[in-house]
């Protein structure tokens, strides 16, 4: 039963099945269990992403994410082939969306979650689209077997000192091991891939990054002490540091 229905009949009754499934709906917002995980997909760069458990829910600040890469490709790389890396891939948002909205576009994805890469292959074919699927940990990663032009991530980056800030639904149903750092190495996850982009990242290259909104100072010194170049910071649409843009040199 989707709203459509109702809009088209408003007089609509539902039958015991039917009334059973919005009690268990209504029950589950009670609960405040984010919708996309009670509907089972949310909508993300303008296409339908099937969402669980076992993945971060997308979020619009991604979407800014994918909007500057794209124009980034489309103003440095217009018909060229571009090979791209999505680290952390999740529901593949990221990696889908850029295989979708670049012509030329090579890209792989990788995340530590075998359940998350089930989602993302499922979501690749939903929106027909070819990615390179790849199970790895990152952390225990010693180099890239392949060049890319475009190296993206959006890992775990959420201190444990921020828990008191995050929202209910948040906490009590996304995936802590997607979201959370340690307090005492909040950059883990960014030196690595920092780390291994020197070795991958094809000349004059780019790494992205989507970045804690308190720590974009620490993320530029990261970045320029790692050789990167041109160095831009870019505020979200709530106006938090959000994105983070350096090239190799």
């Amino acid at each position: 039963m989707k709203r459509i229905d109702f809009a088209l009949n408003p007089q609509l009754e539902l039958d015991a099945l039917q009334l059973l499934q919005w009690e268990t709906v209504l029950d589950q917002l009670k609960q405040e269990k984010p919708i996309q995980y009670i509907l089972g997909e949310t909508d993300f760069f303008g296409m339908s992403f099937y969402t669980n458990e076992y993945t971060l829910i997308p979020r619009p600040e991604t979407e800014e994410l994918v909007d500057w890469i794209i124009q980034t490709v489309s103003t440095t790389k217009k018909g060229e082939k571009v090979r791209i890396l999505d680290i952390g891939t999740g529901t593949g948002c990221i990696a889908i969306s850029l295989a979708k909205n670049i012509p030329m576009a090579e890209v792989y994805a990788i995340d530590v979650s075998l359940k998350a890469l089930e989602v993302a292959k499922r979501n690749a074919k939903r929106n027909n689209v070819t990615i390179e699927f790849i199970h790895q940990d990152l952390l225990i990663l010693e180099s890239l077997e392949t060049t890319f032009d475009i190296i993206v991530s959006n890992p775990p980056y959420v201190r444990n000192l921020e828990k008191l800030e995050i929202k209910k639904n948040v906490l009590d149903y996304e995936p802590h091991l997607a979201l959370f750092v340690e307090d005492t190495d909040p950059l883990i996850f960014y030196k690595k891939i920092a780390q291994l982009a020197l070795k991958s990242l094809s000349k004059k290259g780019c790494l992205f990054f989507e970045i804690n909104q308190y720590l974009g100072k620490e993320m530029i010194e990261l970045m320029e002490d790692f050789g990167f170049e041109n160095i831009n910071l870019h505020k979200d649409i709530y106006g938090n540091d959000r994105m983070l843009l350096g090239h190799k040199s």
